[in-house]
């Protein structure tokens, strides 16, 4: 079973910008949808965005037009760009598929706070 390992967070002021990657330990050539999850203190955890082998994209509305998802299916890697991060972005970040399945990687930390 496919293995995630996300990296690239921490913390960064309101308006900055971070790059998150999701490293997989086997071939996500495929996997029809890879999405880029993330988790609040107290609250559910959300789909942010989404991406198939080709460009179909979708992002959550709160993220649209800040949030870049993309994937290299040869470097076994799905990137999050984020841009303009505002407070309410932090969170604990998860890549999977979607919808997901197995296990979820440990994820990484997004803190946004000046």
């Amino acid at each position: 079973q496919v293995q995630f390992v996300e990296s690239g967070g921490g913390l960064v002021q309101p308006g900055g910008s971070l790059r998150l990657s999701c490293a997989a330990s086997s071939s996500i050539s495929s996997i029809y949808r890879m999405g880029w999850y993330r988790q609040a203190p107290g609250k559910q955890r959300e789909l942010v965005a989404d991406r198939t082998s080709g460009s179909s994209t979708n992002y959550a509305d709160s993220v649209k037009g800040r949030f870049t998802i993309s994937r290299d299916n040869a470097k076994r890697t799905v990137y999050l760009q984020m841009n303009s991060l505002k407070p309410e972005d932090t969170a604990v970040y998860y890549c999977n598929r979607n919808p997901p399945w197995g296990n979820w990687g440990q994820g990484t930390q997004v803190t946004v706070s000046s």
